[in-house]
């Protein structure tokens, strides 16, 4: 049969990833009970590889080694191969994944497992050359050694597929700390980011660099609680550099993954649906945070000029997710590939040339020179990343130009070279919706509306939220995975936390009762689901999933904040919406099963960091009293909206929404007088006598 018209039985799958590979001449499955059971008959070692849309040396392993008609031959002889999309199967990639750094100590993808029939993994890489290049053996040999080991040392195979399996199913025991849940571990976790800080550039550790949005939400938490303006300069150094380096696309806005070099300038050039809306959430914080303080060794700009910095990174990101990212039907897809034409990054990259014939000489020797852009470029080819030194205004005081009149000027060169960039070769979209991702994008947007104060954002957001909620559950059970119509995969934790924390967003910025309604709904489902009986805490997994290796439990933040962190920071807030203290109480068995890991490991609790800030804090709610449509009203919300207190929850007890004052019993009571709304500030049980003005909340 020609090559263009092979197929195999990835054809029928929703994924992207999947069916790109279904035109190998490998016998691929889609991981199910029919290559299963195969491999159950047959005898037959599974080949498991996994990867993602998006991941530029999965393009290239496949182009080298699962198009190549021998290689092909080889493994569908020998194994029983399975492709799997680690997007739509965060379960077996976190199993797997783990089995690989046990066996090669090293992770990543595409992730290469060779398993018993059984499912036990025994050999493991990540990217295999068609040659044996930078040590690494070839696939061939590798395909050829797993065969003839499988064949020949069954009892070696066994034993190590054993050990291996035995470690996998003892990572999910974890035992609550006997210490106490104190700002201690707060304390040490500054420490830790403080040692590992790069002071000249930003972010932690050296090359590659990845935003670490968590650890950066963090400190920001921190610098509230403490006033340690070193906190405040971490994070704004990181800000700024990650704003003004490659690592943003500058004229499309929103982020790259992460940055293969310590300065931000090179990233790999995939855009992945979590890093943008963490990213922009940890803007729109900041910008709220620094907006009050004044210039200092954290803030040589002043924290109003750096404010509106962040804003518009978040605004830029946010809009690149509507342009591009967002479905008809309203949801958001999942990422862009960083190739194009098989180069990565060839679509983002440009030349003094390029740039001249878009918008003529004289405009483009401004933009180069302020984005970066030289003849002998800074990427491969002789191609430039765009780029800045300095913020715009501060290129302006450099050049001795007007700030306003160079901004329009680079404005009208940016929307151009976009539209030139539209028309090049586009990377490659990932289509599929992801509950998990959307609620973490939902909760984004429902921030910017509220920070930005556009509509649009909030529109979005809720058009978002009732996609996952209306079409992501057919028979009343959360799915994860959306794609053409058809919703696929039991939804795992991380989908029913980042959710609670989205509907929770979403109410502090529409004040729409029902977001309460919809949390709760969704935090009892989880809790019946995935909460761990035994040693408390949850499970990564539901308690009628279908047999896998093991039922494992989430040791840390991965690329996007983990489920358990994500609940214990949300249920505490439903708790006090709804007066159900078992949902804080869960909170609190969660953050005891973790606090010792935090201590040890600080660096991969980001977000738990964050829960734990939140519960060893003040917690206060503002209930802001009067019509939801009166100017008084919204001039009193935007007054606490201004104000950086990540702790508190902000409410809105309506006169005409019976509604609400019975789903939220923290409403009852709170009337605002005749002459206009007010605002109480309640904490540990009491509140306040009503306050006019937001001054007059106690800071």
């Amino acid at each position: 049969m020609p090559d263009q018209l092979r197929t195999n039985r990835l054809t029928g799958e929703t994924s992207p990833y999947l069916r790109q590979h279904r035109h190998n001449p490998v016998d691929w499955y889609p991981w199910g009970e029919e290559a299963l059971a195969r491999a159950r008959a047959e005898d037959r070692p599974i080949f498991l590889s996994i990867g993602y849309s998006a991941c530029h040396w999965c393009h290239v392993m496949e182009r080298e080694s699962f198009e190549d008609p021998r290689l092909a031959a080889v493994m569908n002889e020998r194994f029983v191969n399975i492709k799997v999309d680690r997007e739509e199967r965060p379960d077996l990639d976190d199993i797997y994944m783990a089995a690989t750094q046990m066996l090669s100590g090293q992770g990543g993808w595409p992730n290469s497992i060779f398993l018993t029939p059984d499912l036990k993994p025994f050999f493991a890489g990540t990217y295999f050359p068609p040659e044996p290049r930078w040590g690494r053996p070839s696939f061939e040999q590798v395909l050829m050694g797993v065969s003839d080991a499988y064949r020949q040392r069954r009892g070696d195979i066994t034993k190590v597929a054993d050990e291996v399996t035995e470690q996998i199913r003892k990572m999910a025991d974890i035992a609550p700390s006997a210490e106490a849940l104190g700002a201690s571990v707060l304390n040490r976790a500054f420490g830790d980011l403080s040692g590992r800080f790069d002071a000249r550039d930003g972010g932690f550790g050296g090359a590659p660099k990845f935003p670490h949005s968590t650890d950066l939400s963090f400190l920001l938490r921190y610098f509230r609680r403490t006033g340690n303006p070193e906190a405040l300069r971490m994070a704004v150094i990181s800000l700024d550099r990650m704003a003004l380096g490659g690592i943003r696309d500058h004229l499309g806005g929103g982020f790259h993954r992460y940055s293969v070099d310590a300065q931000w300038l090179v990233p790999h050039f995939e855009k992945m649906l979590y890093d943008n809306a963490l990213l922009a959430r940890a803007y729109l914080e900041a910008a709220v945070c620094v907006a009050g303080q004044p210039v200092s060794h954290a803030l040589p700009a002043g924290g109003r000029e750096t404010a509106s910095f962040y804003r518009g990174v978040a605004r830029d990101t946010l809009d690149w997710v509507l342009r591009e990212m967002t479905a008809p039907d309203g949801g958001f897809h999942a990422s862009l590939d960083a190739d194009s034409e098989g180069e990565e990054g060839k679509s983002f990259v440009w030349t003094p040339k390029e740039i001249a014939e878009v918008v003529g000489q004289q405009e483009a020797a401004l933009f180069c020179s302020v984005y970066g852009v030289t003849a002998e470029g800074n990427f491969e080819h002789g191609h430039s990343i765009l780029h800045l030194r300095k913020t715009i205004d501060a290129m302006a005081d450099e050049l001795r130009t007007d700030p306003a009149e160079m901004r329009l000027r680079l404005a009208s060169c940016r929307s151009r070279l976009l539209q030139a960039r539209d028309r090049r070769p586009r990377p490659g979209r990932d289509d599929k919706i992801l509950a998990d991702w959307n609620g973490l994008m939902i909760g984004a947007f429902a921030v910017g509306a509220r920070t930005l104060d556009d509509s649009r954002y909030a529109e979005a957001a809720v058009r978002a939220a009732r996609f996952v909620l209306d079409r992501m559950r057919p028979d009343g059970r959360l799915r994860h995975a959306s794609m053409d119509g058809r919703v696929r995969h039991a939804a795992l934790l991380p989908d029913y936390a980042h959710l609670i924390a989205a509907c929770l967003d979403l109410y502090e910025t529409t004040f729409e009762v029902h977001w309460v309604e919809e949390a709760r709904g969704l935090a009892t489902r989880m809790l019946d689901l995935f909460w761990d009986d035994r040693q408390g805490g949850f499970l990564l997994t539901p308690r009628d999933h279908e047999a896998i290796l093991a039922r494992p439990r989430e040791n840390s933040d991965g690329a996007t904040p983990s489920g358990v962190a994500v609940a214990a920071l949300a249920l505490p807030r439903l708790a006090i919406l709804t007066g159900e203290d078992d949902f804080r109480h869960k909170a609190e068995a969660t953050l005891r099963l973790y606090r010792d890991r935090m201590e040890r490991f600080p660096s991969a609790f980001g977000m738990m960091l964050c829960a734990l800030d939140q519960h060893v804090g003040r917690q206060r709610q503002i209930v802001l009293a009067g019509r939801n449509a009166a100017a008084g009203l919204q001039n009193l919300v935007r007054g606490v909206r201004e104000r950086f207190d990540p702790n508190a929850l902000v409410l809105l007890a309506d006169p005409s929404d019976a509604e609400a004052a019975r789903t939220i019993p923290l409403l009852a009571g709170k009337t605002a007088p005749a002459d206009g709304p007010v605002a109480y500030v309640c904490e540990n049980g009491t509140c306040a006598p009503p306050v006019a003005t937001s001054q007059e909340i106690p800071v």
